[in-house]
């Protein structure tokens, strides 16, 4: 990346959601400003400022990160996934989102959406994972309405419908549907 001047404003280009985007930034902005207010995607969530809460995690190049914490130049050529990318097609639910509606894993959905990004990042990685995994993982996320109980319920049912395993979650699914390969 070339020295960039502070005084202007500086062109990023990356993938979002497997599509192609550019969005205009100045040098100090930080990825969640570029995302929710330069782009319209507004599923990440801004909380704490201080990349404590998780509400505004991301995937960056395939690896989860907080977007609060990240500067948006810092993302020329990169790979970003958000909660929008989380469903196969506009307006329907991937494996993770449908499993977190069946077990009411969200009420006000403030940190859903950091929530799931984790999860699916680490699910892609890790598809038979124990309930300990999944605690640590959610362990980054600060929840104020549902307790954890239900999150962790919808991951461990999600992560055995996306192994086609049936013990358990009534109907099997042989391939993921969240956008991942």
């Amino acid at each position: 990346m070339s020295r960039l001047d502070a005084k202007r404003r500086h062109i990023v280009s990356f993938t979002l959601n497997g599509a192609p985007a550019e969005v205009e930034v100045e040098p100090r902005m930080l990825l969640t400003d570029a995302l929710r207010y330069g782009l319209g995607f507004t599923g990440t969530h801004v909380g704490c400022e201080h990349g404590v809460c998780g509400a505004c995690t991301i995937s960056i190049d395939g690896a989860p990160a907080r977007a609060c914490l990240t500067l948006a130049v810092a993302i020329e050529g990169a790979e970003i996934r958000t909660v929008e990318g989380l469903g196969p097609a506009p307006g329907r639910l991937g494996v993770l989102q449908a499993a977190f509606r069946r077990h009411h894993a969200l009420q006000c959905g403030f940190c859903t959406a950091g929530i799931l990004m984790s999860l699916d990042a680490h699910l892609f990685r890790h598809p038979d994972p124990s309930r300990e995994e999944i605690t640590e993982v959610i362990g980054g996320h600060l929840c104020r309405c549902t307790g954890y109980a239900p999150i962790i319920a919808a991951a461990l049912e999600a992560a055995a419908e996306m192994r086609g395993d049936t013990r358990g979650t009534g109907e099997a699914k042989t391939s993921r549907t969240d956008g991942h390969a």
